[in-house]
This record gives structure tokens, C-alpha cells and sequence, in this order.
């Protein structure tokens, strides 16, 4: 069976001990990581996998921040900062013994246009990564054309793809996502929504066929975790509750796991 992972920020506040140990209770068998947040009540435990691992609970990835993703093809300081900052978070992994990194390239449906300088920002941080052999795992979002450039211009065998369901199911629907980089899967945002809207439901919740987007992911022959980024708030995961949460979280995991066999 298909390890199964969920990101650790589905909305339900918490101390992250506590909540790891209900994480591998409900019967996941590892975690994605936010690297970094301005939530002051997680400060003890941010950027702390080691918490996790004593839970019995391995590491996917980390997901890193993205508030100042499109300063990133800006000839400005915001710009400049944020790149060295992505190449931190590559050198963090390597530290701590986490495979990869899911990164933002760009934000809203109007970013600034792709650039040379954004590019070569890119390339250094992919540079970085072949050095500390961390995969940078770049995530379908609003605007497909910002991955086309960079995988069509920059060659490095450490920039992979992230496909996240719930994106392709509302964003840039015309585009096969998993046709195009399926070569280059390493990580998986698992969700559901309506269509219309980025709910970030669980899997069945909403209107994706996942019989043909798991038959689609098999496909590209990726052998990784299936990794759910769900959240509360809608009313149907619950918001008060995060053993039960992560029980029908586990319960859809195991659905779409099945549906790989």
C-alpha cells in the first residue's frame, strides 16, 4: 500500500505534538511541513521536524512560504531577498534530512511577466539544490506559462513538479498538467473544490473524477506518497474536532490509495 501524508496546517489549531501523535493515530504515515508562519503560537515548533519523527512520522516535504513569490521576477532588494531565502530553505532540507521542497512561481492571475532575472533566480536555487540533492518541486498555480518557461529554459534534474489536484480542478483548466510534467512528479497536493473555487476540500467532497486523476498520476509511474493538503471550513471537515478530521482524511487516503492498485 501507498504511504499516505498530510499537510500538517489543515486548520485546526493546536500544540504540533499533540497533534502529530493524533496525525499518526489516524494512521498517516508522514507529514508535509509549512516552513515558517507569523502564527506566534507555533514559534516552539516551527521548522522542528525531529517532533514529527518522534511521533513515528517520516517527512514528505516542506512547503515554503509564497506571500513574496512574484517579487521574485523583480529587479528590486524584496526580489533578491526572497531568492536567497528559497535558497535557504533548499540548505534547510539538506540539514535536516527532508528530500525536497514544493515552491510557488507565481501568485494571482496577473504576476509580473517572466524575466530573465527571474530565471536566473531560479537557476541559482536549482544550483543549490543539485548541490544538497534536494528536489524543488514547483506547484501548478493561476498562470501554466510560468512552468513552461522555466522548465523549457532551465535544465536541472532537481526541478520537479508538484501537482496539486484542487489547482488544476478551478485554475487554468485547459492545461494537462500531468501530461506535460508527469516525467517530473515528486509531490502531491491532494484535494477537492467545486470547480469554481479553491476550497481545498477532502477528495470525494467535491466535483474532480478521481478515478481518472489517479489512473493519470499511476500513469507517470511516480511511486511517492499520496499527500492530501485538505482544510477546515467549510462545515464538512470539522473544525472543532481533529481526530475526526484526520479520521475521514485518513478514510479518503485510503480511497484514493485503492484506486492506484
Amino acid at each position: 500500500m501507498r504511504k499516505t501524508v498530510i499537510f500538517e496546517w489543515f486548520g485546526i489549531v493546536m500544540p504540533m505534538r499533540e497533534k502529530y501523535e493524533l496525525i499518526k493515530r489516524a494512521g498517516f504515515d508522514g507529514v508535509m511541513m509549512w516552513w515558517g508562519s507569523d502564527d506566534k503560537q507555533y514559534d516552539d515548533y516551527l521548522k522542528n521536524p525531529e517532533l514529527a519523527r518522534a511521533s513515528g512520522l517520516f517527512i514528505e516535504n516542506i512547503h515554503t512560504p509564497f506571500e513574496r513569490v512574484n517579487s521574485l521576477w523583480l529587479d528590486n532588494l524584496d526580489g533578491e531577498g526572497y531568492a536567497e531565502s528559497l535558497r535557504c530553505y533548499a540548505r534547510d532540507c539538506a540539514e535536516h534530512g527532508i528530500p525536497a521542497m514544493v515552491v510557488h512561481v507565481s501568485s494571482g492571475f496577473d504576476p509580473p511577466p517572466v524575466s530573465e532575472l527571474g530565471l536566473d533566480r531560479i537557476k541559482r536555487l536549482a544550483d543549490v539544490a543539485e548541490n544538497n540533492n534536494v528536489a524543488v518541486a514547483l506547484e501548478n498555480l493561476k498562470r501554466a506559462d510560468y512552468l513552461q518557461a522555466i522548465f523549457e529554459k532551465i535544465d536541472s534534474p532537481q526541478l520537479k513538479f508538484c501537482f496539486d489536484s484542487g489547482h488544476a480542478n478551478c485554475y487554468d483548466t485547459d492545461t494537462d498538467f500531468l501530461s506535460l510534467y508527469g516525467g517530473r512528479l515528486a509531490a502531491l497536493h491532494l484535494h477537492d473544490n467545486d470547480g469554481k473555487s479553491d476550497l481545498h476540500l477532502a477528495p470525494f467532497d467535491g466535483t474532480i473524477d478521481w478515478p481518472s486523476v489517479m489512473k493519470r498520476i499511476t500513469a507517470t509511474g511516480y511511486a511517492g506518497a499520496l499527500s492530501l493538503e485538505v482544510f477546515c471550513g467549510d462545515g464538512r471537515l470539522p473544525a472543532d474536532d481533529a481526530g475526526a478530521l484526520l479520521k475521514k482524511a485518513y478514510g479518503c487516503a485510503a480511497a484514493l490509495g485503492a484506486l492506484t492498485c
